[in-house]
C-alpha cells in the first residue's frame, strides 16, 4: 500500500464547477470516485491518469461535501485507499448503492474520504510517497 499524502484544495479562480484529480506522481493510475447524490451513493470509475497530469472525473458542481477516492498505482503497484467500502468493478462502471457489494457481483473496496468544505469546484492531488507534506490552496 502506497502511504502517499493527498492534497486537495479548492480552485482560487472563477471557473466552471467540476472535481478533478491531478495525479502529481511519476507513475500511470487508475482512479474510482465515490459520492452521495439526492438518488443516493454512486461510485464511479475507471479513469486512467498518466504521470504529471490531471482529469475531470465529475463535471458539474461537486455533487456532496463529501467525496471518495481510491486509485492504484499501475506502475509500482499500490493503492490509494481508505476506510470507506464502497463497490466497484474490474472495467468501467457506474454503481448504484454501497451495500452488499460482493452479494450483487461487486468489489468491496476501501476509498479515503475528502471533505470538499462544500465547495463547487475541487481539486484532488495524488503525491508520490517520497514527495513529503502536504500544501493546501
Amino acid at each position: 500500500m502506497i502511504a502517499a499524502l493527498v492534497v486537495a484544495f479548492a480552485a482560487t479562480t472563477p471557473a466552471r464547477a467540476d472535481l478533478k484529480l491531478c495525479n502529481t506522481t511519476s507513475s500511470r493510475i487508475g482512479v474510482s470516485v465515490g459520492y452521495q447524490d439526492p438518488q443516493g451513493w454512486t461510485t464511479e470509475g475507471w479513469w486512467n491518469i498518466a504521470a504529471q497530469t490531471c482529469e475531470t472525473l465529475l463535471k458539474g458542481a461537486v455533487p456532496s461535501r463529501f467525496v471518495y477516492v481510491n486509485a492504484i498505482d499501475y506502475d509500482r503497484g499500490g493503492e490509494w485507499a481508505g476506510s470507506n467500502f464502497m463497490c466497484t468493478a474490474d472495467k468501467s462502471f457506474a454503481i448504484k448503492g454501497v451495500q452488499d457489494c460482493v452479494k450483487r457481483g461487486y468489489k468491496r473496496t476501501g476509498f479515503f474520504e475528502v471533505d470538499t468544505g462544500e465547495a463547487q469546484d475541487w481539486t484532488v492531488r495524488l503525491t508520490d510517497p517520497e514527495a513529503g507534506g502536504s500544501k493546501g490552496k
